[in-house]
């Protein structure tokens, strides 16, 4: 094998290696805890121990650190070629087996389909070859032996062909010292780009979780039962991640949302969540492939609640489930347009079918609505989902419009320019019907909206949802926002008063 190929083999490899090593050293607050927490698969009692214990974890972070930049180093200029190899493949042994790509296969992540062979499988077999390989290519290795032999031709007479064996020998010392202009150049090029964008490496073991936000935690939120799925009382909402804004007129909000909320963001905000204590989304149908991507990266076990509508123009009304159970969603949720659009149309058979294809695939099916005569006409034609899923807030607000002027079904999406009527403010249009059919409905019921899109504060619009009867909440968070609302919702439910509702889960 020709010596290049070997070269630019080993560089390549040891790049990413110091790469990786130098993003986690500049990463504020980094630790591997989350990336060990999520662990699957057999091995992954070992990895948790290393997490549980404060030292432990410091020493991980501590070798994953400068394990990898030494590594990264020795590879990339050729140093100890043979014993840096056998240590990457000890390291990438053990990444691989934290999430080891056996047993299933999903599409949508950075490596593509993959199946026992993977990024990592392929790199550990590369340098197992450099580890009983006795050809280094260009290396430094190979210039410190050149050196040598060079040293002891000096001090013997030699023949012609002998002195141009040295002349050659100069020329592969040239070619050895090539790794020291290249790391040069690409890091100047990494340092640059990270001053531009931040670390761009997005991996569980990467991503960096606030820990300071962490220590502030209050206590260990509650849980609550769906059938067999335990989920927080407080789940995440996945409007802001998604990019979705009830600003009322700040028409810029959306477009800001989405800037904010880039994928390391939402990586980042959903480990925090987990850490958290907060252990379930609820997710719009578009934000699928980023939840695929994030549960696949991570090995999270966050429990996802994926909300479907139908497709009118392919005229399946069963495509957008097909999909969720494809992708592995966990819960499956008739989104709440939806479920208004089709009751005011008089499609109560659609629901009806949505409800029984999702059980008859065994998935919990929910029903979301903003309007709570969805809910009671639904229950007056027997179709009663496993939960509801229903907009909870009070209209003690400001920006509410009169009581006099809300209608049925006006959550629609279509907007009016007249502050007395609906326009994007006021979600769940009819609360005290919307109290009265809670407290006699016998199953799960999850409340959303609880904020009214930030026009309620958190204290007051967590109380109002759970004394009013809400088993759980869904919320939209940004990362700086987590672990104060789990604090929230950790007092609120301590400090319930009034609720008259039995708990359904």
């Amino acid at each position: 094998m020709k010596k290049w190929v070997i070269t630019i083999l080993r560089m390549a490899i040891g790049w990413h290696f110091l790469y990786e090593g130098l993003s986690k050293l500049f990463a504020e607050n980094w630790t591997a805890a989350s990336y060990l927490n999520n662990t699957v698969g057999f091995l992954s009692g070992f990895y948790h121990w290393l997490a549980s214990s404060p030292v432990r974890l410091e020493v991980v972070d501590f070798m994953n650190i400068y394990g990898l930049i030494f590594i990264g180093l020795a590879l990339f200029l050729g140093v100890f070629i043979r014993w840096t190899s056998l240590c990457g493949t000890l390291l990438l042994t053990l990444y691989y087996f934290a999430y080891p790509p056996f047993g299933f296969s999903l599409a949508g992540t950075n490596d593509g389909n993959v199946y026992i062979v993977d990024r990592l499988f392929i790199e550990a077999g590369i340098l197992v070859f450099f580890f009983f390989y006795k050809e280094r290519g260009h290396s430094i290795d190979h210039l410190v032996q050149l050196l040598k032999t060079r040293k002891q031709v000096k001090t013997e007479i030699f023949t012609a062909e002998e002195a141009s064996s040295a002349d050659h020998s100069r020329r592969e010392m040239l070619k050895d010292m090539i790794s020291l202009p290249v790391l040069g150049l690409v890091g100047w090029s990494a340092y640059r780009n990270y001053n531009l964008y931040g670390a761009d490496a997005i991996s569980g073991a990467t991503i960096k979780v606030n820990q300071i936000a962490l220590s502030e935690l209050k206590g260990e939120l509650p849980k609550g039962k769906i059938g067999n799925m335990e989920m927080s009382r407080l789940i995440m909402g996945g409007n802001l991640l998604g990019g979705w804004a009830h600003a009322r007129d700040l028409l810029y909000a959306g477009a800001l949302f989405k800037a904010y909320n880039n994928e390391k963001k939402i990586f980042e905000t959903l480990m925090l969540c987990e850490q958290a204590g907060i252990n379930a989304i609820n997710i719009g149908f578009p934000t699928i492939p980023v939840m695929v991507k994030y549960k696949k990266l991570t090995g999270s076990k966050i429990k996802v609640i994926t909300q479907v509508g139908i497709k009118e123009k392919s005229k399946d009304i069963y495509e957008d489930v097909s999909v969720a159970i494809d992708n592995g969603m966990d819960i499956i949720q008739l989104q709440g347009n939806w479920c208004d659009w089709l009751v005011r149309d008089n499609r109560l058979d659609v629901i009806d079918k949505l409800m029984e294809r999702i059980r008859s695939q065994g998935y919990l099916a929910g029903m979301g609505a903003h309007t709570i005569d969805s809910f009671i006409i639904c229950e007056e034609n027997g179709i009663i989902p496993d939960y509801y899923m229903k907009t909870m807030h009070h209209d003690n607000y400001w920006s509410a419009h009169p009581r006099e002027n809300r209608k049925p079904f006006e959550v629609d999406g279509i907007l009016s320019n007249d502050h007395n009527m609906f326009h994007d403010n006021c979600f769940c249009p009819f609360p005290d019907r919307t109290v009265e059919f809670v407290n006699r409905v016998k199953v799960p019921v999850m409340g959303f909206k609880v904020l009214a899109a930030g026009a309620i504060t958190p204290q007051d619009g967590f109380n109002w949802a759970f004394e009013n009867g809400a088993d759980f909440i869904c919320v939209g968070m940004f990362d700086f926002q987590v672990v104060n609302d789990v604090n929230i919702c950790i007092e609120t439910l301590q400090n319930l008063k009034t609720r008259k509702r039995e708990w359904y889960a």
